[in-house]
């Protein structure tokens, strides 16, 4: 039920439109109106942003920049300057947006705007789009964007998001890209459809907890789960998700083996490093990998040959032993790699001499192993000053 100042408002607002008709083919319907005069007056350009300087009322709203209306109708919202360095928007989102019921499309550039998500958002039942990243909204994720069934995108990442991920958000049967990034969520992450288009997920620096759903989308290529408080082994879950392109389950509480299968998915960035993954590396295929980071973690055994096409690759922090794989050590010497650490394990040696020149575009750590590094190279900061172990933590490797 409209309530009786907002039923006056809209009625003066279509006396004026009969008696004053503007020169255009459409008139912007009363509703829509009012709504973006409550979202000016909700928001403000920060010092150094134009944006709202020509939304002037007395003109034509679906002129205004950000503005999109098609009929009488506005259905797409870009609030604030999109050019590169606009320093943005200020303010609240007004429950208002609810208003604008043919809405497909709204998006916020980075900026200072703070506050709840209207949970009014969910009455633009045809919204696809939803983008507002980069900002301090706080409070938690409205549960009635579940309802919101042409969604695809939902970009609500680096805010002051808290609560849970509401548990229908990821079932929405249209959504593609869903990133909730940079936030304070906590709790599980919820299952998906089996059968969701989902192909972006990115909910990387949060306070989630527990393990991977098993039914993550197959349709996956981008899976960023990485500086949260998540556990459990992946063995069962990643082989399945033959898309991916690049994953980051990095700085978490991951455990078990890393499974064989993971090495031939099309990805271009694999990042694993800081969990608790244990036990030999065993590709089941050729390695096509540019970027592997397996560092901090508990892995054994030997370092495949196949790893060796990597062109960064890290396994510093490990328990790897015996010699350094030929195939890397030809690669180093050709230029083909850009970094390889391997500090902090329990190899014995690598076929390379002090003759060998290191090309300058590559960086090659060995310290802290169980072996005079063969070749003097600048190493990070965090390796340490030693240059090997103390031989009481070797001689079990010796003869490996």
């Amino acid at each position: 039920m409209v309530a009786p100042a907002a039923a006056l408002a809209i009625a003066l607002l279509l006396i004026h439109f009969l008696l004053f008709p503007a020169p255009m083919a459409a008139v912007l319907i009363p509703t829509d109106y009012l709504a973006l005069q409550s979202i000016r007056k909700s928001l403000s350009d920060l010092p150094g942003s134009t944006y709202f300087a020509s939304w002037d009322f007395t003109a034509d709203p679906c002129s205004f920049p950000g503005v999109l209306c098609r009929d009488d109708r506005v259905v797409a919202l870009a609030l604030g300057d999109p050019r590169a360095g606009s320093p943005g928007l200020s303010g609240h989102l007004p429950p208002t947006l609810g208003r604008l019921s043919a809405l497909a499309e709204l998006s916020l550039v980075p900026g200072s705007v703070s506050g709840p998500i209207p949970t009014s958002i969910s009455l633009c039942s045809t919204l696809r789009f939803l983008a507002l990243s980069r900002n301090l909204l706080s409070g938690p994720i409205p549960p009635s964007l579940s309802s919101l069934a042409h969604l695809r995108v939902i970009d609500v990442g680096f805010n002051f998001l808290s609560g849970t991920i509401p548990p229908l958000l990821p079932r929405l049967p249209s959504l593609s890209t869903l990133i909730l990034a940079g936030n304070r969520l906590s709790g599980p992450i919820p299952s998906f459809a089996l059968n969701s288009p989902l192909v972006r997920l990115d909910l990387q620096h949060n306070r989630l907890s527990g393990q991977i759903p098993v039914s993550l989308p197959t349709s996956l290529r981008y899976l960023s789960l990485s500086s949260n408080q998540l556990s459990g082994p992946v063995d069962r879950i990643l082989p399945s998700l033959r898309r991916l392109t690049f994953l980051d389950l990095s700085s978490n509480s991951f455990s078990g083996p890393i499974p064989g299968s993971i090495f031939a998915l099309p990805l271009y960035s694999l990042r694993l490093q800081r969990n608790y993954f244990s036990g030999d590396l065993r590709p089941s295929g050729p390695v096509r990998i540019p970027y592997i980071d397996l560092s901090f973690n508990r892995l054994s055994g030997r370092i495949p040959a196949a790893l060796s096409a990597a062109e960064w690759l890290y396994l510093d922090y490990n328990r790897f032993i015996g010699e350094v794989p030929t195939s890397l050590v030809d690669r180093i010497l050709k230029g083909e790699m850009r970094v390889l650490y391997l500090q902090h394990n329990f190899l014995t040696g690598m076929a390379i001499g002090p003759p060998s020149k290191i090309p300058m575009i590559t960086s090659l750590c060995l310290q802290f192993n169980c072996m005079v590094p063969p070749v003097q190279t600048a190493c990070p900061a965090r390796a340490g000053q030693q240059r090997m172990r103390p031989a009481e933590q070797c001689p079990k490797w010796r003869n490996v």
